[in-house]
């Protein structure tokens, strides 16, 4: 999966802890602040998001589009690096 960003590959090498959510492929400061206004200000928290919706792809990016104004490549890089770190730790 060489098409990752080196954010991507950061955040998947390891356990999540406290991360920020301005850590996540995808997530910038402004999307990240957004983010935060809405409550969803650490990464796993977000992660508890993307479980309620059943690591669903459709239904994870319509949700990111409509809480924080991302765009469909932002919302897939976030889907992405959340799936592939799933998929190593869960």
């Amino acid at each position: 999966m060489s098409s990752t960003s080196q954010k991507h590959r950061n955040f998947v090498s390891e356990p999540m802890g406290e991360k920020l959510v301005t850590e996540l492929a995808g997530i910038g400061p402004v999307l990240g602040g957004r983010l935060n206004e809405a409550g969803f200000d650490k990464a796993y928290v977000v992660l508890g998001q993307f479980l309620v919706l059943k690591k669903d792809e459709e239904m994870f990016i319509d949700w990111l589009k409509d809480t924080c104004s991302a765009n469909s490549k932002q919302a897939g890089d976030c889907y992405v690096c959340l799936k592939t770190w799933c998929d190593s730790f869960l």
